[in-house]
């Protein structure tokens, strides 16, 4: 790409933050983008075919980068001994949501937009994908109290639901409202001791 391709890339890319940031991506209006940015319609379709793929170059790598470092976690989990999970669980979890904390404010933009401006993308769905992860590691987890003699009692599909994605809402509200990561950090904290005491509370143990 040429130095004044690049230059035009990044004037698409400027306005198309500003736009959506401003209206999310439903309402923003392409039009308005090319004209923010300076470019004709037929010089920004040379880049990009629709404005769903505009969004995805800005937010698709942190969307990624972020699920699977999750997915990452949970996986490494499961590998370890069933000993080993219970003794590690809330320390190996908040050491996750401690460094996707530390991402998502690394890039923080981008992730104002998933979190705040995605409605009518795939990207939307964030917050369910991780529900999703995180009620089948707790299934796993509680076959691992199973097979360890501590048996955790049957918990309501329903309630399990509601407090996984109360759990995720809670944690994405830090990154919403942009306050100072010294802060975020201990909030996390706190907002993790209370959940697993929770958990732990609800699975008999």
């Amino acid at each position: 790409m040429s130095e004044a391709e690049q230059t035009t890339l990044d004037s698409i890319h400027s306005a198309a933050m500003q736009e959506f940031l401003e209206k999310g991506f439903r309402t923003a209006s392409l039009r308005n983008i090319v004209k923010m940015a300076g470019v004709t319609t037929g010089a920004f379709y040379g880049y990009y075919s629709s404005k769903e793929e505009l969004f995805e170059s800005l937010v698709g790598e942190q969307y990624h980068t972020f699920l699977n470092e999750y997915k990452k976690t949970i996986r490494e989990f499961r590998e370890m001994s069933p000993q080993k999970q219970m003794e590690n669980l809330g320390t190996f979890s908040f050491q996750c949501v401690r460094n996707m904390l530390l991402y998502a404010y690394d890039n923080l933009t981008e992730f104002k937009l998933l979190l705040c401006c995605s409605e009518g993308t795939r990207f939307a769905g964030l917050l369910d994908e991780m529900v999703e992860i995180e009620t089948e590691a707790t299934h796993d987890f509680q076959k691992i109290l199973d097979s360890i003699g501590k048996p955790s009692p049957h918990i309501d599909p329903m309630l399990e639901h509601i407090l996984i994605t109360g759990m995720f809402n809670t944690y994405f509200e830090l990154i919403i409202h942009e306050m100072p990561i010294e802060r975020a950090e201990i909030y996390l904290s706190e907002m993790w001791d209370f959940y697993c005491a929770g958990w732990y509370k609800i699975m008999g143990q």
